[in-house]
């Protein structure tokens, strides 16, 4: 078995190999092809733009002539040569010259002689000079508006002549001639590193990015054409010779010899002489993007067939090892098996002992709640007793005086008094029913009572002369709002704080207010006294039981309260507040 799969290893690292190979052709083809076509989509990008400036340039300079052809100075100079129309017209194409950025502007007479030009101070100068023999004065002698891009027999400097007739009366007087020049432009063509360039029918360059290339021809030219640009000197009084540049479609390579670079051309038509614009984007960056992904994703494949192969390697292993491990494993298995019934066994009787101690934790919570609201019965109960005596005192006057009106034959007066005893015998039950739902013990019901009745109750059992102490500020609103948690177990957080502010004042009236405030899902209770404060020696541990600053008290109040709010998803916490007194807040969630 072993020997089978080191044959197998062996003839699939063979056919690996194989794969890699065809894989390495593959992704240079797709290399070169890739950055082909990435290549074409960037040239004819750049070319878009390229002719997007050149359109725009030309706009801008095509209009000149027109408006030119309409000045009155411009008739007047050919028509006769005044001095100081002729001085007038210089300095108003000089202006006009350096406003729009023209090389010059000039008038050329219909015998061929300048009259007037913008660059008539200086010493290359137009005026005076005769280009009669110039294609772009016959033609628009000839045709009315006439274009030629050549080499300026002056200046030397190469530009796009931008010609227009001037007529009077049905004669032509001569033409006005704009010429353009495109250093800027053919800057910003080689900002990128590429070549952008301009070529007229013929092929001859005529904007380009390279100004070795200027006049210089992309193919060669026929005799009629050569022998037309020697005698018009449009290229200068040498012939075009031919650019370092070989064009064929979207192939394109720059240089001679051994040290041509591959380029990939996009080509649009240009406004200048019908000709061609190009824009030539050099290939090899790329080929090498391309290159850089293909390898990205051959390490990819070799690292899984690395992976696939130490797989391989590793197969024959365990299954070797595997035969050897599934006996320790079955006796290692039944071993864990008995341990984890074992286990199973001891978390059940946990779990069940968990469960019991949290009963027991539960019950004595509770009882423990039930003794503080006994232990604040005890503390409550002269109010209590004052509360049903005198109600009892009065049913006995109420009840006296019913039998002598009964004698004296008056039982509407005695009814009246019936219905006051009935009256205050209810206000005993309310009272007694208030003790007794206060001290019984029972399951909590969620969502029982509104924040009125609670407080109401609260009061109820600290009796009317403690309440008198009191000053309750809750809105008839806020009174409505039902609250999440038991109703008694409620009241006795409220007694509990109502208690230990009671404590805290004394026998003052009005020291003690409690507010009430709705926020959201939020019912935030606020009481607050002006008795001597908490001791700050107690504050950090007040919530903790049997904690306490009271002669006799057992510290459990405050505890029992907070942990009765956080039953009910609220909490209860000291409020900081300046000068004497304390505050305390109760947060309660309010039912939806």
């Amino acid at each position: 078995m072993v020997k089978r799969s080191r044959r197998f290893v062996a003839f699939f690292l063979a056919a690996l190999a194989l794969v890699l190979a065809l894989a390495f052709v593959a992704a240079d083809r797709w290399s070169r092809i890739t950055a082909r076509d990435n290549a074409e989509l960037a040239a004819q990008s750049v070319a878009r733009a390229n002719q997007g400036l050149l359109v725009s340039e030309l706009q801008k300079f095509r209009l000149l002539p027109l408006v030119l052809a309409e000045f009155p100075d411009v008739a007047e100079v050919l028509a006769d040569a005044n001095p100081e129309a002729t001085a007038h017209l210089n300095a108003q194409l000089e202006l006009l010259a350096g406003r729009t950025d023209a090389a010059v502007i000039y008038l050329i007479g219909r015998d061929g002689v300048t009259r007037a030009a913008s660059n008539w101070r200086l010493r290359t100068s137009f005026v005076g000079q005769n280009y009669g023999f110039r294609p772009y004065f016959r033609g628009a002698m000839r045709d009315g508006a006439s274009e030629l891009f050549a080499l300026g027999t002056v200046s030397g400097r190469p530009g796009l002549y931008l010609a227009r007739r001037i007529d009077q009366n049905g004669r032509a007087l001569g033409t006005i001639v704009v010429k353009v020049e495109f250093d800027r432009l053919e800057k910003a063509w080689g900002v990128d590193g590429g070549i952008g360039l301009v070529t007229d029918p013929h092929g001859v360059v005529l904007v380009t990015s390279r100004p070795a290339w200027r006049f210089k021809t992309t193919e060669p030219l026929s005799r009629r054409a050569l022998e037309d640009a020697v005698r018009t000197l449009q290229f200068g009084p040498s012939p075009p010779a031919r650019a370092p540049l070989s064009l064929s479609g979207s192939e394109a390579s720059v240089g001679a010899g051994r040290r041509q670079e591959p380029y990939v051309a996009g080509t649009l038509p240009a406004p200048i002489d019908d000709g061609r614009l190009t824009a030539l984007v050099p290939l090899q960056p790329f080929l090498e993007d391309a290159r850089r992904v293909a390898l990205l994703w051959g390490l990819a494949i070799l690292l899984v067939a690395g992976a696939i192969v130490a797989v391989l390697l590793r197969q024959w292993d365990r299954q070797r090892m595997l035969l050897q491990s599934r006996a320790a494993l079955s006796l290692e298995v039944e071993r864990q098996t008995a341990e984890l019934r074992d286990t199973n066994a001891r978390l059940l009787v946990e779990s069940q002992e968990r469960e019991e101690a949290t009963n027991k934790y539960v019950a004595a919570r509770e009882d423990l709640a039930r003794a503080n609201r006994l232990g604040t019965l005890g503390q409550i109960t002269a109010g209590v007793a004052h509360e049903i005596n005198q109600p009892v005192a009065a049913i006995r006057t109420f009840a006296e005086n019913s039998t002598k009106l009964i004698t004296r034959s008056r039982p509407e007066d005695a009814q009246l008094n019936l219905g006051r005893i009935i009256a205050l015998t209810e206000r005993i039950a309310s009272i007694t029913s208030e003790l007794r739902s206060f001290t019984r013990r029972k399951t909590p019901v969620p969502v029982q009572a509104t924040l009125g009745s609670i407080v109401d109750g609260a009061l109820l059992l600290l009796g009317a002369k403690a309440s008198s102490q009191i000053e309750i500020a809750v809105s008839r609103a806020d009174r409505e709002h039902v609250l999440v948690g038991d109703r008694v177990r409620l009241e006795q957080v409220l007694i509990n704080l109502l208690r230990n502010a009671l404590d805290a004042v004394g026998k003052r009236p009005g020291a003690i207010q409690l507010t009430a405030s709705a926020q959201g899902d939020r019912m935030t209770i606020r009481i607050v006294d002006r008795g001597p404060g908490i001791d700050p020696a107690i504050r950090e541990r007040l919530f903790t039981p049997f904690e306490t600053a009271k002669s006799g008290g057992l510290g459990l109040g405050l505890a029992i309260a907070r942990d009765i709010a956080r039953e009910f998803d609220g909490d209860l916490w000291l409020d900081p507040m300046e000068g004497p007194g304390a505050a305390f807040i109760v947060s309660l969630r309010i039912a939806r």
